[in-house]
């Protein structure tokens, strides 16, 4: 008889209590391997990084961990100053171009010459 057929036999006379006891160990060796098949990947990503904080070391995986998070919210508070950043840069050009505007709309409102016009508004536009 083949070992698959007998497994099979013995599996219908094992309770499901039974079935579980069996099936635990493996479910969580494919969980553990899982995670570790993960933190491998981390490290790989993040491995200049981390040569960069701790050269010829041998990094545990808590220290893998670690280090990600570490990572992960340096680079979102850099995201952050660089969103502040363009915001406000999009807003100072905002107020500039709405002034110019205004500008604009004085002069033409109040007899200027164009020549100054155009010498007025040619140096706002530097």
């Amino acid at each position: 008889m083949a070992p698959s057929t007998v497994f099979m036999e013995s599996d219908n006379l094992l309770t499901p209590k039974e079935k579980n006891k069996l099936r635990k160990p493996v479910v969580e060796k494919m969980r553990r391997d899982r995670i570790n098949s993960s933190i491998e990947q981390l490290k790989l990503l993040l491995e200049k990084e981390f040569q960069r904080h701790q050269p010829n070391s041998k990094l545990e995986k808590a220290d893998i961990l670690e280090m990600t998070v570490s990572y992960l919210k340096q680079q979102s508070q850099l995201q952050m100053k660089r969103s502040f950043h363009k915001s406000s840069q999009f807003d100072f050009r905002e107020g500039y171009s709405r002034c110019l505007q205004e500008a604009f709309h004085f002069l033409s409102l109040h007899k200027v010459r164009t020549e100054t016009q155009t010498k007025l508004l040619s140096h706002f536009q530097k």
